[in-house]
Protein backbone atom coordinates (compact mmCIF):
# COMPACT_ATOMS: atom_id res chain seq x y z
CA UNK A 1 0.00 0.00 0.00
CA UNK A 2 2.85 2.36 0.87
CA UNK A 3 4.53 1.59 -2.44
CA UNK A 4 1.32 2.38 -4.30
CA UNK A 5 0.94 5.69 -2.45
CA UNK A 6 4.59 6.52 -3.11
CA UNK A 7 4.19 5.76 -6.83
CA UNK A 8 1.04 7.88 -6.96
CA UNK A 9 2.87 10.81 -5.31
CA UNK A 10 5.72 10.49 -7.82
CA UNK A 11 3.18 10.49 -10.66
CA UNK A 12 1.48 13.59 -9.32
CA UNK A 13 4.83 15.31 -8.84
CA UNK A 14 5.85 14.61 -12.43
CA UNK A 15 2.48 15.82 -13.72
CA UNK A 16 2.77 19.03 -11.66
CA UNK A 17 6.30 19.68 -12.94
CA UNK A 18 5.24 19.04 -16.53
CA UNK A 19 2.26 21.35 -16.15
CA UNK A 20 4.43 24.12 -14.65
CA UNK A 21 6.97 23.71 -17.45
CA UNK A 22 4.20 23.96 -20.06
CA UNK A 23 2.78 27.10 -18.42
CA UNK A 24 6.23 28.72 -18.28
CA UNK A 25 6.80 27.82 -21.93
CA UNK A 26 3.49 29.42 -22.95
CA UNK A 27 4.24 32.58 -20.93
CA UNK A 28 7.73 32.89 -22.45
CA UNK A 29 6.42 32.28 -25.97
CA UNK A 30 3.71 34.95 -25.59
CA UNK A 31 6.18 37.39 -24.03
CA UNK A 32 8.62 37.00 -26.94
CA UNK A 33 5.83 37.32 -29.50
CA UNK A 34 4.42 40.45 -27.84
CA UNK A 35 7.91 41.96 -27.57
CA UNK A 36 8.57 41.39 -31.29
CA UNK A 37 5.21 42.90 -32.24
CA UNK A 38 5.76 45.96 -30.02
CA UNK A 39 9.31 46.45 -31.36
CA UNK A 40 8.11 46.24 -34.97
CA UNK A 41 5.31 48.68 -34.11
CA UNK A 42 7.76 51.13 -32.58
CA UNK A 43 9.98 51.25 -35.68
CA UNK A 44 7.02 51.44 -38.08
CA UNK A 45 5.43 54.33 -36.17
CA UNK A 46 8.76 56.16 -35.79
CA UNK A 47 9.39 55.85 -39.53
CA UNK A 48 5.94 57.24 -40.31
CA UNK A 49 6.49 60.15 -37.93
CA UNK A 50 10.06 61.17 -38.84
CA UNK A 51 10.17 59.99 -42.44
CA UNK A 52 6.87 61.57 -43.49
CA UNK A 53 4.78 63.62 -41.05
CA UNK A 54 7.09 65.62 -38.80
CA UNK A 55 9.15 67.42 -41.42
CA UNK A 56 6.00 68.50 -43.27
CA UNK A 57 4.03 69.60 -40.16
CA UNK A 58 1.31 67.01 -40.77
CA UNK A 59 -0.40 65.62 -37.69
CA UNK A 60 -2.54 62.65 -36.76
CA UNK A 61 -5.40 62.19 -34.34
CA UNK A 62 -5.15 61.24 -30.69
CA UNK A 63 -2.17 61.64 -28.39
CA UNK A 64 0.22 61.37 -31.35
CA UNK A 65 -1.56 64.25 -33.06
CA UNK A 66 -1.38 66.35 -29.89
CA UNK A 67 2.35 65.61 -29.65
CA UNK A 68 2.96 66.54 -33.29
CA UNK A 69 0.95 69.76 -32.90
CA UNK A 70 2.89 70.81 -29.77
CA UNK A 71 6.21 69.97 -31.44
CA UNK A 72 5.32 71.98 -34.55
CA UNK A 73 4.30 75.02 -32.50
CA UNK A 74 7.02 74.92 -29.83
CA UNK A 75 9.99 73.41 -31.65
CA UNK A 76 10.63 70.98 -28.78
CA UNK A 77 11.83 67.45 -29.69
CA UNK A 78 8.99 65.09 -30.52
CA UNK A 79 10.34 62.28 -28.35
CA UNK A 80 10.11 64.46 -25.22
CA UNK A 81 6.58 65.60 -26.06
CA UNK A 82 5.37 62.04 -26.74
CA UNK A 83 6.66 60.91 -23.34
CA UNK A 84 5.07 63.86 -21.53
CA UNK A 85 1.70 63.62 -23.29
CA UNK A 86 1.35 59.86 -22.75
CA UNK A 87 2.34 59.70 -19.06
CA UNK A 88 -1.23 60.47 -17.85
CA UNK A 89 -2.59 57.81 -20.19
CA UNK A 90 -0.20 55.22 -18.72
CA UNK A 91 -1.51 55.89 -15.20
CA UNK A 92 -5.07 55.84 -16.52
CA UNK A 93 -4.35 52.54 -18.28
CA UNK A 94 -3.07 51.11 -15.00
CA UNK A 95 -6.35 52.04 -13.28
CA UNK A 96 -8.55 50.68 -16.06
CA UNK A 97 -6.61 47.75 -17.59
CA UNK A 98 -4.21 46.69 -14.84
CA UNK A 99 -0.45 46.45 -14.28
CA UNK A 100 0.55 44.17 -17.22
CA UNK A 101 -1.06 46.52 -19.75
CA UNK A 102 0.50 49.59 -18.10
CA UNK A 103 3.94 47.93 -18.05
CA UNK A 104 3.77 47.00 -21.74
CA UNK A 105 2.48 50.45 -22.67
CA UNK A 106 5.32 52.10 -20.71
CA UNK A 107 7.80 49.93 -22.59
CA UNK A 108 6.20 50.72 -25.95
CA UNK A 109 5.99 54.49 -25.46
CA UNK A 110 9.51 54.68 -24.00
CA UNK A 111 10.79 52.60 -26.91
CA UNK A 112 9.07 54.92 -29.41
CA UNK A 113 10.58 57.98 -27.73
CA UNK A 114 14.08 56.45 -27.79
CA UNK A 115 13.65 55.42 -31.42
CA UNK A 116 12.61 58.96 -32.37
CA UNK A 117 15.57 60.41 -30.44
CA UNK A 118 18.32 58.05 -31.61
CA UNK A 119 17.39 56.66 -35.04
CA UNK A 120 17.70 58.77 -38.18
CA UNK A 121 15.07 58.00 -40.81
CA UNK A 122 15.34 59.32 -44.38
CA UNK A 123 12.83 61.84 -45.68
CA UNK A 124 11.14 59.78 -48.37
CA UNK A 125 9.17 62.34 -50.39
CA UNK A 126 7.95 65.94 -50.50
CA UNK A 127 4.67 65.16 -52.22
CA UNK A 128 1.90 66.10 -49.80
CA UNK A 129 -0.54 63.39 -50.84
CA UNK A 130 2.13 60.69 -50.55
CA UNK A 131 3.16 62.08 -47.17
CA UNK A 132 -0.41 62.01 -45.88
CA UNK A 133 -1.15 58.51 -47.21
CA UNK A 134 2.09 56.66 -46.47
CA UNK A 135 2.75 58.52 -43.23
CA UNK A 136 -0.67 57.38 -42.07
CA UNK A 137 -0.02 53.82 -43.27
CA UNK A 138 3.22 53.41 -41.33
CA UNK A 139 1.84 55.14 -38.24
CA UNK A 140 -1.35 53.06 -38.29
CA UNK A 141 0.65 49.87 -38.83
CA UNK A 142 2.87 50.75 -35.88
CA UNK A 143 -0.05 51.44 -33.57
CA UNK A 144 -1.78 48.24 -34.74
CA UNK A 145 1.28 46.07 -34.13
CA UNK A 146 1.62 47.53 -30.64
CA UNK A 147 -2.04 46.71 -29.96
CA UNK A 148 -1.45 43.14 -31.18
CA UNK A 149 1.37 43.01 -28.65
CA UNK A 150 -0.95 44.02 -25.79
CA UNK A 151 0.01 47.70 -25.46
CA UNK A 152 -0.64 51.10 -27.00
CA UNK A 153 1.67 53.83 -28.26
CA UNK A 154 -1.21 56.29 -28.46
CA UNK A 155 -3.18 56.63 -25.25
CA UNK A 156 -6.32 58.22 -26.67
CA UNK A 157 -8.33 55.00 -26.60
CA UNK A 158 -7.53 54.52 -22.91
CA UNK A 159 -8.95 57.97 -22.24
CA UNK A 160 -11.94 57.19 -24.46
CA UNK A 161 -12.67 54.00 -22.47
CA UNK A 162 -12.50 55.95 -19.21
CA UNK A 163 -14.72 58.81 -20.43
CA UNK A 164 -17.24 56.45 -22.04
CA UNK A 165 -17.75 54.71 -18.70
CA UNK A 166 -18.23 58.02 -16.93
CA UNK A 167 -20.42 59.71 -19.55
CA UNK A 168 -22.31 56.65 -20.80
CA UNK A 169 -21.36 57.25 -24.45
CA UNK A 170 -19.56 55.00 -26.93
CA UNK A 171 -15.78 54.89 -27.29
CA UNK A 172 -16.09 55.86 -30.96
CA UNK A 173 -18.00 59.02 -30.07
CA UNK A 174 -15.33 60.07 -27.55
CA UNK A 175 -12.51 59.46 -30.05
CA UNK A 176 -14.41 61.43 -32.70
CA UNK A 177 -14.89 64.44 -30.38
CA UNK A 178 -11.21 64.42 -29.34
CA UNK A 179 -10.02 64.29 -32.94
CA UNK A 180 -12.43 67.03 -34.04
CA UNK A 181 -10.90 69.29 -31.38
CA UNK A 182 -7.35 68.39 -32.50
CA UNK A 183 -8.00 69.04 -36.19
CA UNK A 184 -9.86 72.26 -35.43
CA UNK A 185 -6.85 73.49 -33.47
CA UNK A 186 -4.58 72.47 -36.34
CA UNK A 187 -6.71 74.45 -38.79
CA UNK A 188 -6.61 77.52 -36.51
CA UNK A 189 -2.97 77.37 -35.39
CA UNK A 190 -1.32 75.98 -38.54
CA UNK A 191 -3.50 76.18 -41.65
CA UNK A 192 -6.67 74.74 -43.08
CA UNK A 193 -4.66 72.95 -45.77
CA UNK A 194 -2.46 71.17 -43.23
CA UNK A 195 -5.54 70.23 -41.22
CA UNK A 196 -7.19 68.70 -44.29
CA UNK A 197 -4.08 66.72 -45.21
CA UNK A 198 -3.84 65.62 -41.58
CA UNK A 199 -7.40 64.30 -41.74
CA UNK A 200 -6.34 62.14 -44.69
CA UNK A 201 -3.43 60.87 -42.57
CA UNK A 202 -5.79 60.05 -39.71
CA UNK A 203 -8.26 58.17 -41.93
CA UNK A 204 -5.48 56.13 -43.55
CA UNK A 205 -3.90 55.40 -40.15
CA UNK A 206 -7.26 54.29 -38.72
CA UNK A 207 -7.92 51.95 -41.61
CA UNK A 208 -4.40 50.53 -41.45
CA UNK A 209 -4.74 49.99 -37.70
CA UNK A 210 -7.96 47.99 -38.23
CA UNK A 211 -6.28 46.01 -41.01
CA UNK A 212 -3.31 45.06 -38.82
CA UNK A 213 -5.37 44.27 -35.71
CA UNK A 214 -8.15 42.30 -37.41
CA UNK A 215 -6.00 40.65 -40.08
CA UNK A 216 -6.35 40.16 -43.83
CA UNK A 217 -9.27 37.78 -43.64
CA UNK A 218 -12.55 38.90 -42.15
CA UNK A 219 -14.48 36.14 -40.43
CA UNK A 220 -18.25 35.87 -40.42
CA UNK A 221 -20.31 33.93 -37.89
CA UNK A 222 -23.39 32.37 -39.51
CA UNK A 223 -26.47 31.20 -37.61
CA UNK A 224 -29.00 29.11 -39.54
CA UNK A 225 -32.47 27.98 -38.43
CA UNK A 226 -34.26 25.57 -40.73
CA UNK A 227 -36.22 22.33 -40.75
CA UNK A 228 -33.53 20.97 -43.11
CA UNK A 229 -30.82 21.16 -40.45
CA UNK A 230 -29.41 17.70 -41.20
CA UNK A 231 -28.84 18.47 -44.89
CA UNK A 232 -27.42 21.92 -44.09
CA UNK A 233 -25.05 20.46 -41.54
CA UNK A 234 -23.77 17.88 -44.00
CA UNK A 235 -23.39 20.55 -46.69
CA UNK A 236 -21.29 22.83 -44.46
CA UNK A 237 -19.01 19.93 -43.49
CA UNK A 238 -18.65 18.26 -46.89
CA UNK A 239 -19.03 21.14 -49.37
CA UNK A 240 -17.73 24.15 -47.41
CA UNK A 241 -15.19 22.14 -45.42
CA UNK A 242 -16.03 23.97 -42.19
CA UNK A 243 -16.94 22.88 -38.69
CA UNK A 244 -20.44 23.13 -37.30
CA UNK A 245 -21.92 23.67 -33.84
CA UNK A 246 -25.53 22.57 -33.33
CA UNK A 247 -27.73 24.07 -30.59
CA UNK A 248 -31.07 22.75 -29.43
CA UNK A 249 -33.57 25.60 -29.44
CA UNK A 250 -37.21 26.56 -29.69
CA UNK A 251 -38.78 28.46 -32.55
CA UNK A 252 -41.57 30.89 -31.63
CA UNK A 253 -44.14 31.74 -34.28
CA UNK A 254 -47.77 32.75 -34.69
CA UNK A 255 -49.82 35.30 -32.77
CA UNK A 256 -50.12 33.04 -29.73
CA UNK A 257 -46.37 32.47 -29.52
CA UNK A 258 -46.50 28.73 -30.21
CA UNK A 259 -43.14 27.01 -30.01
CA UNK A 260 -41.48 23.95 -31.52
CA UNK A 261 -38.11 22.27 -31.13
CA UNK A 262 -35.51 23.24 -33.74
CA UNK A 263 -31.81 22.71 -34.33
CA UNK A 264 -29.82 25.93 -34.61
CA UNK A 265 -26.68 25.61 -36.73
CA UNK A 266 -23.68 27.88 -36.15
CA UNK A 267 -20.52 28.03 -38.26
CA UNK A 268 -17.75 30.50 -39.07
CA UNK A 269 -16.58 31.26 -42.61
CA UNK A 270 -14.39 33.86 -44.29
CA UNK A 271 -15.86 36.88 -46.03
CA UNK A 272 -14.92 35.41 -49.42
CA UNK A 273 -17.07 32.32 -48.78
CA UNK A 274 -20.33 34.17 -48.12
CA UNK A 275 -21.55 33.92 -51.72
CA UNK A 276 -20.83 30.21 -51.94
CA UNK A 277 -22.60 29.50 -48.63
CA UNK A 278 -25.67 31.48 -49.69
CA UNK A 279 -25.87 29.51 -52.93
CA UNK A 280 -25.62 26.17 -51.13
CA UNK A 281 -28.26 27.19 -48.58
CA UNK A 282 -30.57 28.28 -51.41
CA UNK A 283 -30.27 24.84 -52.99
CA UNK A 284 -31.31 23.03 -49.81
CA UNK A 285 -33.55 25.42 -47.84
CA UNK A 286 -34.54 28.62 -49.64
CA UNK A 287 -36.72 29.71 -46.69
CA UNK A 288 -34.04 29.17 -44.05
CA UNK A 289 -33.57 31.92 -41.45
CA UNK A 290 -29.92 33.06 -41.71
CA UNK A 291 -28.11 35.63 -39.55
CA UNK A 292 -24.53 36.74 -40.27
CA UNK A 293 -22.32 38.68 -37.86
CA UNK A 294 -18.68 39.80 -38.12
CA UNK A 295 -16.25 37.91 -35.90
CA UNK A 296 -13.21 39.81 -34.64
CA UNK A 297 -10.89 36.91 -33.89
CA UNK A 298 -10.98 33.13 -33.73
CA UNK A 299 -8.78 30.34 -32.40
CA UNK A 300 -8.89 26.63 -33.11
CA UNK A 301 -11.45 24.74 -35.12
CA UNK A 302 -11.37 24.26 -38.89
CA UNK A 303 -11.66 27.87 -40.00
CA UNK A 304 -7.93 28.44 -40.56
CA UNK A 305 -7.47 25.14 -42.33
CA UNK A 306 -7.82 24.90 -46.07
CA UNK A 307 -11.45 24.20 -47.01
CA UNK A 308 -12.47 21.23 -49.11
CA UNK A 309 -12.73 21.84 -52.84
Amino acid sequence: LRLELFAEQIGRSRYTKAKRYRIRKIILKNFLKDSLLITAGIFAAAFGLKGFLLTNQFIDGGATGISLLITTLSGLPLWQIILGVNIPFIFLGYRIMGLPFAAKTTMAITGLALCLALVNFPIVTNDKILIAVFGGMFLGAGIGLAVRGGSVIDGTEVLAIFLSRKAGTTIGDIVLVINCIIFSLAAYLLSVEIALYSMITYMVASRMLDFVVEGIEEYIGVTIVSSHSQELREMIISVMGRGVTVYEGKSGYGKRGDTRQVEVIYTVITRLEIGKLKTEIEKIAPNAFVVMNPVKEIKGGLIKKRPLV
